[in-house]
């Protein structure tokens, strides 16, 4: 097995408990690592800091598996998936939950989500994917799903010198699954919805809602196949109404309302959520709450800036929209939009809103995506309820 030194002072940061060595990092490589191989990590002093996968392709070139001296292997594997499933089940509706997240289970690039029945995997990084056979071998023996189908059509695949795939993994897995959350029913398109089919990561904060939604009249921007505005009429909403730019999505919300009987008060409407706020506050439409949940609006640290005026517009749009005394639900989900910037832009929206908001809670991403305080990346989503008064 090869031994891969660190630059001299660079390893304080995996002391400190980051899961990642970046190739700058890096000082020389003793053996042969063969790209996607195991190796033993060292400091430039010869000090053992653990084991990881390695690929000098991509700019994460280690990526930590443990801080021991130990084989890597099948058995390995079947311990940290084990463990990540034990976990969940203290807590977790194993049919509806993120059943290992990436560095968090310290099975690094590697995302397993449960929707009833069936298990979507994505493998991102080339180490693990020599691996993925026994991950899949490790979920059918812990859970006896329907299927494994996996979903490693994602980009950053091809920068770890992987090819874009899907297809199915184990068992059979329909094109649709049907799934319950919170006590809502929702139909999963595991094969071509993003990502996974469905963002397990606001289950805990969908909940949350309950109780400032009954009898309201709730505006759902950024709805996608209608998670929130399903959860506000489940909730007792008296009308609801769902945005989302995405036809596609628009018509799965729609099927996800008939499926749980609430298409009489949750209705859904394709439009730009920026020009439907717009067009409401110059309509003097008022709204008992505002749900704000819209796609990350940078992926790069570069694009913050930009990223910060697109979410203050959206937020101050809705701060006008709740009447006086209601409720602002409010999300982003772009790892760099770090919580202190948000909360900073909500005060900079509050301001030239001319409203006041008080924080009602503040919340992040569920317990079944948690978080490594060493790894700030890890810890991505934020979510703030605000009441709102004029």
């Amino acid at each position: 097995m090869a031994n891969v030194y660190l630059q001299k002072n660079r390893e304080q940061r995996v002391y400190g408990g980051h899961p990642w060595v970046f190739r700058s990092d890096i000082d020389h490589v003793e053996g042969q690592a063969r790209d996607g191989s195991v190796v033993r990590v060292l400091s430039s002093r010869h000090k053992f800091l653990g084991m990881a996968v390695y690929n000098p392709r991509s700019q994460i070139t280690l990526r930590m598996l443990s801080r021991r001296d130990i084989s890597i292997n099948s058995d390995f594997i079947h311990q940290r998936v084990k463990r990540a499933v034990d976990y969940r089940r203290k807590f977790a509706d194993l049919h509806s939950c993120r059943l290992i997240f990436a560095e968090s289970d310290e099975l690094p690039a590697v995302i397993a989500d449960c929707f009833g029945d069936v298990i979507v995997l994505q493998v991102l990084c080339l180490g693990m994917e020599a691996f993925k056979q026994d991950i899949v071998d490790a979920l059918v023996e812990e859970l006896h799903p329907q299927g494994i189908y996996e979903r490693s059509d994602v980009p950053v695949r091809e920068l770890e010198g992987l090819e874009q795939t899907t297809g199915l993994l184990y068992g059979a897995v329909p094109d649709k699954v049907e799934m319950v959350e919170n006590g809502v029913r929702f139909l999963v398109d595991v094969k071509e919805g993003q990502k996974t089919g469905f963002f397990l990561d606001q289950k805990e904060n969908r909940a949350a809602i309950a109780p400032f939604v009954k009898e309201s009249r709730v505006l759902d921007c950024f709805t996608h196949t209608g998670s929130f505005a399903l959860h506000a009429g489940h909730y007792g909403a008296r009308e609801v109404i769902g945005v989302d730019i995405s036809d596609f999505a628009c018509e799965c919300a729609a099927e996800n309302a008939r499926l749980n009987g609430l298409e009489s008060r949750v209705r859904f409407e394709c439009a730009n959520a920026f020009d439907y706020l717009r067009a409401a506050q110059d309509n003097h439409e008022q709204f008992d709450v505002v749900i704000l949940d819209p796609p990350a609006f940078t992926k790069t640290r570069s694009a913050v800036e930009g990223a910060l005026r697109g979410y203050k517009e959206i937020n101050l749009r809705g701060m006008k929209l709740v009447r006086d005394g209601g409720f602002l639900v409010t999300c982003s989900c772009s790892q760099h939009v770090l919580p202190h910037l948000f909360q900073s832009m909500l005060l900079d929206a509050q301001k030239d809103a001319r409203v006041s908001l008080r924080q009602v809670e503040w919340r992040t991403q569920g317990k079944d995506h948690p978080i490594l305080p060493a790894a700030p990346e890890t810890q991505y989503l934020k979510c703030g309820i605000y009441q709102v008064f004029k």
